[in-house]
């Protein structure tokens, strides 16, 4: 409704709407909640981010999930590529690894949580790996669809022109060729990594992360350290699909806007 009126996005109603969501926020908690347990104002919290920030571990939290993160999207990219590349590209590969994957793939990755505790002990690599099985099929599965749905064309056309080996193929071919799926799977599975990242903290796969303290403050009845928390969670999320995207644009899918050399 709003695709031809790009005014409204412009930073002056952003800082409008977010301003009015501010106030209504505090007039709500101070005025009708009156409950800091329940519904901690938006001061409560401003000076509780202070506290952690200067006091607390906030700074630490936020290191050691980025480790998390960071280790567990890694290993997904890393294993989901090739795999996918393996299944969508060679059709033996696809049939003998699919049972698998599909019995795989269904189970939520808070269930591998008491082995992640119990192959890694309480560890980064144990979040890691928790946030490795929620990110990696993403990964996988768009992979697998990109180089899937590559146009026989391209193929043909590429074995004209020398590629002989399915090793020049791929690099030369269907890699560029299926680069939109590889882009949308690594943007899917950064958002699913952060919400694997928190529920994993959460359930005590580590000591210290931003999800962990959610629900160490709560067990505190620290509603106001809370919040702060769920906010810096949902701002770095939005820095990170922001990043992913831009990062996105400027590499695998510069070649949209005619930039290539």
């Amino acid at each position: 409704m709003t695709g031809n009126l790009p005014g409204l996005r412009s930073p002056g109603y952003i800082v409008l709407s977010i301003s009015a969501l501010l106030i209504f926020w505090q007039l709500l908690a101070v005025e009708v909640v009156q409950n800091h347990f329940i519904l901690p104002s938006f001061t409560d919290v401003v000076f509780a981010f202070y506290n952690l920030l200067f006091a607390g571990t906030l700074p630490m939290d936020f290191a050691v999930s980025m480790v998390h993160f960071f280790i567990g999207l890694g290993l997904s990219v890393l294993i989901g590529v090739p795999a996918g590349i393996l299944i969508g590209w060679f059709p033996i590969a696809n049939r003998i690894l699919d049972p698998i994957i599909e019995i795989i793939r269904p189970i939520p990755p808070l269930a591998w949580i008491p082995f992640a505790i119990v192959w890694f002990g309480l560890t980064d690599l144990a979040a890691g790996f928790v946030i490795f099985i929620g990110a990696v099929f993403p990964v996988l599965v768009n992979t697998y669809e990109g180089f899937r749905n590559i146009p026989r064309i391209f193929v043909e056309a590429g074995k004209m022109l020398g590629c002989t080996s399915n090793a020049s193929l791929i690099r030369h071919i269907a890699l560029p060729a299926a680069l939109p799926h590889l882009a949308s799977g690594f943007r899917v599975a950064s958002g699913v990594a952060w919400m694997c990242l928190v529920a994993a903290e959460m359930f005590g796969v580590s000591r210290f992360g931003l999800g962990q303290k959610i629900w160490w403050y709560y067990n505190l009845h620290q509603m106001d350290n809370v919040m702060v928390y769920m906010l810096i969670l949902g701002f770095v999320g939005l820095f990170i699909d922001y990043l992913f995207r831009s990062a996105m644009n400027r590499t695998l899918l510069k070649w949209r806007e005619g930039e290539v050399n």
